[in-house]
């Protein structure tokens, strides 16, 4: 049998090492050259976007072996420190690129004046904190993050259980699922002609009038009310997200725990509190924190609804008023960067349960 070699640093070839980088340089230059004729062809748009496809996808097959090509020609012990850098390379640049180094520029803009003309340290993040308005915005937040999961987590895991013992439980699961299709906004216009005044469009004004009430203008009610309107919104979207992860989570249960549970007398709520809960607790708190970092960065269904008017406003809409209404690039830059600071202690905690294995 043939034996195996394995390239050794005293084989390593300046001729081919050479050649490697020669064509590394090349696709370089060609991938420029396309991103300029891309850049400034006058083309018929079908032309460039057939010349796009075949660039981009062909570039980057190219870049990989090229890269792959050089690596293997460098002695084996770089070689082999270095390949797997080819394949998770393009991630980490892209991860680098459109999420480190936005995050570094926000941070320089917050600390410059709304104009973005002068340093003034911490000034914007005092003003933040001093604002009523972004007070308002605070507690709109807490809000929606206590009541907004505390009600996910509860009708999702109590459909999870019943549809878990029900005789249709697909078709059940799949009409609580559905929303989840629908984006933010869509759901917004959906339940901003529910929420409509006029009994003749908003069905909620139709129920209270036909039972013999009156119809209310329900997203300009008085605090909190209108928030608690906005916030089933959320519900109904996110419940049936927790439903999928709770169900999955209670079938991973063995049916021999439960039934030893129920011979030796236990009801099916101490079963639910000692025996299922405990056994899901890992899917319960990564739904908890999953549905807290929504909360924090809310932004389509507010302004979709009332645009933060109202007594509505959360720190997301808040931040698009500053930077794009107002131009108020560094101060808006500093609520990106507090709303950044109170979603990555929760984002850690998260990453921590599912290394431990715990999260499903």
């Amino acid at each position: 049998m043939e034996s195996i070699r394995i390239r050794t640093d005293d084989e390593f070839r300046w001729p081919d090492f050479l050649l490697a980088v020669v064509l590394v340089v090349a696709t370089f230059i060609v991938l420029y050259l396309g991103f300029i004729f891309l850049r400034d062809n006058q083309s018929a748009p079908v032309v460039t976007a057939i010349f796009a496809i075949v660039w981009g996808v062909g570039g980057v097959l190219t870049l990989y072996f090229v890269a792959n090509n050089f690596v293997e020609k460098l002695p084996h012990g770089w070689s082999t420190r270095l390949q797997p850098f080819i394949f998770v390379g393009p991630a980490i640049a892209l991860l680098a690129w459109y999420l480190a180094v936005p995050t570094v520029r926000s941070l320089v803009l917050s600390m410059q004046s709304n104009r973005g003309n002068g340093f003034v340290g911490l000034q914007n993040y005092l003003d933040i904190f001093n604002s009523r308005i972004m007070q308002e915005a605070f507690t709109n937040n807490l809000l929606w993050m206590v009541v907004g999961t505390t009600l996910v987590v509860s009708f999702g895991l109590l459909i999870a259980i019943l549809a878990d013992r029900s005789s249709f439980e697909n078709p059940a699961k799949a009409l609580i699922f559905l929303p989840m299709a629908i984006s933010m906004v869509g759901a917004g216009i959906i339940w901003k002609f529910i929420y409509d005044f006029n009994p003749n469009v908003g069905l909620l004004s139709s129920v209270v009038t036909g039972a013999g009430g009156q119809a209310q203008d329900w997203l300009r009610q008085v605090q909190p009310w209108n928030n608690i309107f906005l916030i089933i919104v959320m519900v109904w979207l996110q419940t049936g997200y927790a439903m999928v992860l709770f169900s999955a989570a209670i079938k991973g249960i063995p049916d021999e725990l439960l039934e030893a549970a129920r011979v030796d007398g236990a009801s099916e709520l101490v079963i639910f509190f000692r025996i299922i809960v405990p056994s899901i607790s890992g899917t319960i708190v990564v739904v908890i924190t999953t549905v807290i970092i929504f909360t924090l960065k809310l932004f389509d269904i507010v302004m979709v609804m009332t645009g933060g008017q109202f007594g509505t406003e959360v720190i997301g809409v808040r931040f698009y008023r500053e930077m794009f209404t107002n131009n108020n690039p560094g101060y808006a830059s500093a609520i990106a960067i507090v709303l950044l600071i109170a979603v990555i202690p929760v984002m850690i905690y998260n990453l921590r349960e599912f290394n431990k294995g715990r999260a499903f």
